[in-house]
């Protein structure tokens, strides 16, 4: 790639234009960092360490906090180290590397909610046959899927911005590595880039969320039949949940990628990122485990656990 570009490193501007609010930004950043690696590690201790939670949906529930983990990671360290530090270069490479796996995890969060939306779909909708399809081998293979995908799709995209030149302006006006603010400093045209990226993201994003549109269809069209309350209140509680993440993501990550280049917006942009790399990482945890009677047991029995051994 360095072949095709004069530029060896880009500035990460960030939070340079609000030096007054350093302080308390770096604060609240870690807090958040902090407890969105504390709340999903919990979860992957406690789907682990419980039996009662070895089924598939907990299963790709821990899929989705690993996944979160390494996602807030990718980004937070970076942004926490440029708000205490001068120095806010990213070398060429790193800037790559950092928008590579931030796009491979973006885009395995999409498939791993759709294929939540079609776990919650067996069960509710086909019971008689849930063991068979969503069988331990058809999980870890669905899983391995969506894992594969998101790196795939990612590599391609990453290696279509870097491959552009890179000849002059080096200063990225944002708080990492992301594909509108890094394309604007291209010297070339970037139209076909773009229109090839945004049909890249129409394919990422409509394609599981129809999916997730479709199981849930079926879903409460079920829900509508059922005649026992329990079951209708257990089966309301989980899909509410996923719903709840569904939304989160779904909506951020469309209105990010999914508008004409006219309603783009710089300022917008900022911070509404740092809403899907930093809130909803941390909410995630907080959704699936007070809606979800199950976790919260197994959470309670966790806690007690650990402090009578102390």
């Amino acid at each position: 790639m360095c072949n095709h570009t004069g530029v060896t490193y880009f500035i990460i501007l960030g939070f340079s234009a609000f030096t007054d609010v350093w302080l308390p930004f770096f604060i609240l950043a870690l807090f958040i960092y902090l407890f969105t690696l504390l709340g999903n590690c919990t979860v992957v201790n406690i789907v682990y360490l419980d039996p009662l939670l070895h089924s598939p949906m907990y299963f790709f529930l821990c899929n989705l906090s690993i996944m979160e983990i390494i996602y807030s990671s990718v980004t937070l360290p970076k942004m926490l180290r440029n708000l205490i530090l001068e120095d806010k270069r990213i070398s060429f490479i790193g800037c790559a590397i950092q928008m590579f796996f931030f796009l491979a995890l973006g885009t395995t969060e999409c498939l791993l909610l759709a294929i939540m939306a079609y776990d919650r779909f067996t069960a509710i909708c086909k019971p008689l046959h849930y063991s068979l399809i969503m069988s331990r081998q058809n999980c870890c293979q669905l899983s391995t899927w969506c894992w594969c995908s998101g790196l795939l799709l990612s590599m391609g995209q990453t290696a279509f911005i870097f491959t552009l030149p890179f000849c002059g302006p080096n200063v990225i006006d944002h708080f990492f590595c992301d594909i509108p603010p890094v394309l604007k400093l291209a010297c070339t045209d970037t139209y076909f880039n773009e229109v090839a990226i945004f049909s890249v993201c129409v394919i990422i994003l409509l394609v599981p969320f129809v999916l997730i549109l479709c199981s849930y269809t079926q879903i409460i069209h079920t829900l509508l039949k059922m005649r026992s309350v329990e079951n209708t209140g257990k089966a309301y509680s989980t899909c509410v949940s996923h719903l709840t993440s569904v939304t989160l993501f779904y909506g951020t990550a469309s209105f990010m990628y999914l508008r004409p280049r006219a309603l783009y917006s710089l300022h917008t942009d900022r911070f509404l990122s740092l809403f899907y790399s930093m809130v909803t990482p941390m909410l995630n945890p907080l959704i699936y485990s007070l809606r979800n009677k199950e976790v919260k047991t197994s959470l309670s029995k966790f806690l007690k656990g650990h402090l009578c051994h102390k």
